[in-house]
């Protein structure tokens, strides 16, 4: 995307600083974000509001209520970025925005503001993909992770394996054919009456559970051994809870709970291992809210130890949406040329390899 000429009158490099301090914006689903990241790795600042509440009454997102919040909350969120970072509005270089995919009226929200606010304090307008801004908390957390290595990307919406060969170049390896494995989560936390979102109440609820009581289908795809599908997963496990409702029966949650976490871990960790092993990096990331799992972390930190492959984990608080993921990324896009003009405009949905 081609920078807005004869708009922009102050960039980072005719500021002259020794950093690089990004204003971030990150709107895709329920959560509001914003963020202030110096440099790509450091964190100045970050703060979010979560309708998350709301939509639990529906029990998932209702994107006319997380649009409209986000509407309520974006300009407050930016203001106290600000100020949380100790900065001015004269010491923002450039705007990050998460662009794409995601809800689109939610995502039209964030890129309406940081085009606003970029047009504001004549600096750079980044447009940032929101998958790749899952993949950069991992800059944030480890300092010493560089591409390439191979990342794990599992979330409410997303299921794939990327080769992240640099910071702005990335191939999809694998993915799921269906359903991603965190909507899986989600939605047999829905018909268990555990609320949303369902990640966390699914994982308390393993915790001390028998994970071979229930037998649930682990799916291979033939023609490509690197992709996977949930969606029988997720048919097979709202059938044995509705089948016991129907007779009576009662269900030992717990052990329901740990055999559906190891179905969708059996189906990701092997995978991920023969990616590894196809690459040669043996350097493998993990990112988006399902890598909060905790049978995911440990099984995964498992095989890598067994396989000699070193293992980046985000912390929990950078697994979910954030913006500091955003303007970590943006860091990245805008060193490569990647800014964008007035005319960008959010979309729905997009390949990470286009982003």
């Amino acid at each position: 995307m081609a920078r807005p000429l004869g708009i922009i009158n102050s960039t980072f490099a005719e500021r002259k600083r020794d950093c690089m301090n990004i204003l971030a914006f990150e709107s895709s689903c329920d959560e509001t974000a914003a963020a202030v990241v110096q440099d790509g790795r450091r964190v100045l600042s970050s703060v979010i509001a979560s309708s998350a509440d709301m939509h639990a009454v529906y029990g998932g997102v209702v994107p006319e209520i997380a649009s409209r919040k986000h509407v309520e909350a974006i300009s407050g969120l930016a203001d106290e970025a600000l100020r949380q970072a100790a900065l001015s509005k004269q010491d923002i270089d450039a705007v990050a925005v998460t662009y794409a995919p995601g809800l689109i009226g939610a995502l039209l929200v964030g890129v309406s503001f940081a085009k606003s606010a970029a047009f504001g304090l004549g600096v750079p307008l980044i447009p940032v993909h929101h998958v790749r801004g899952h993949i950069a908390a991992n800059y944030i957390a480890h300092p010493d992770l560089e591409p390439p290595f191979l990342c794990l990307c599992v979330s409410g919406g997303t299921t794939a394996m990327v080769d992240v060969k640099d910071y702005t170049h990335f191939e999809v390896l694998g993915g799921t054919r269906d359903d991603a494995a965190g909507e899986c989560f989600d939605k047999t936390a829905r018909v268990l009456g555990l609320g949303y979102p369902g990640g966390g109440p699914m994982d308390r609820m393993a915790q001390g559970g028998d994970d071979k009581a229930f037998v649930f289908p682990r799916a291979h795809v033939a023609d490509h051994p690197l992709d996977m599908s949930f969606s029988g997963l997720k048919t097979a496990v709202i059938n044995t809870i509705h089948n016991a409702r129907q007779k009576g029966e009662e269900l030992d949650l717990h052990d329901l709970a740990a055999s559906f976490a190891a179905a969708v871990s059996d189906s990701l960790v092997p995978r991920v291992m023969e990616a590894d092993r196809l690459t040669g990096y043996h350097k493998i990331a993990v990112a988006g809210g399902v890598a909060a799992n905790s049978r995911i972390r440990a099984d995964l930190e498992r095989a890598c130890a067994q396989a000699g492959a070193k293992l980046w984990l985000p912390p929990l608080a950078l697994c979910g949406d954030n913006a500091a993921m955003i303007g970590s990324q943006g860091y990245y896009e805008y060193l490569a040329g990647h800014t964008a003009g007035w005319e960008l405009n959010a979309k729905a949905s997009l390949d990470i390899s286009r982003g």
